[in-house]
């Protein structure tokens, strides 16, 4: 079972790497989200940069990203816990894609499909909180750095063992978005 679970952690590295944001671009022939807008290869930057199917193709990918190693992780028989450090994998490949030079995205859409494999409450509760910080302030960094950590009472309430890579999941969510609360802080922040 042990091994079964390191495999598992790399292949969902490896999916987690592929950036859904660059294909679709590549594939729609527009320019590579990393050189425009934000500069950052996810649904967001699409959105400003290449339009809503994009953008939603995106969404979608970055979230079966991270749903489907969770999904096969419980299929196997892992633990919760397991589960959630092999989601936590795919989103560590979104934030350092091996195929893109380790300049991945921001890892918001990973980290919910995770979320939606390991426990729907505490993903709802995520994206009901994403949509009304969004709605109230129209900035996508803002809901997402209101919505993560605001999951984590409920989850470590309900499902204990995902506390720990939930917590670093959180952590890193935060990291990368570090240049998005100086801007918050500052007033130059993006709006939609």
């Amino acid at each position: 079972m042990e091994t079964m679970f390191w495999l598992l952690v790399l292949l969902a590295y490896l999916l987690g790497s592929l950036s859904f944001a660059i294909l679709i671009s590549q594939l729609f022939g527009n320019a590579d989200p990393r050189l425009g807008g934000s500069g950052n290869p996810g649904a967001s930057n699409m959105l400003r940069m290449a339009g809503r199917k994009a953008a939603l193709f995106t969404l979608l990918g970055d979230l079966g990203k991270g749903l489907l190693p969770v999904l096969i992780a419980a299929e196997l028989g892992l633990s919760l816990q397991q589960q959630a450090w092999v989601g936590l994998a795919a989103v560590l490949g979104h934030l350092y894609p091996l195929y893109f030079n380790f300049r991945g995205g921001k890892g918001v859409a990973t980290a919910a499909g995770m979320l939606f494999g390991l426990y729907l409450p505490a993903a709802l509760l995520a994206l009901s909180v994403w949509l009304l910080t969004f709605s109230l302030t129209r900035t996508s960094s803002l809901a997402s750095l209101t919505a993560t950590p605001l999951t984590l009472p409920l989850l470590a309430w309900q499902q204990p063992a995902a506390l720990l890579p939930m917590s670093v999941l959180t952590g890193l969510i935060v990291w990368r978005h570090r240049s998005n609360l100086r801007d918050l802080l500052d007033g130059r922040e993006r709006h939609f």
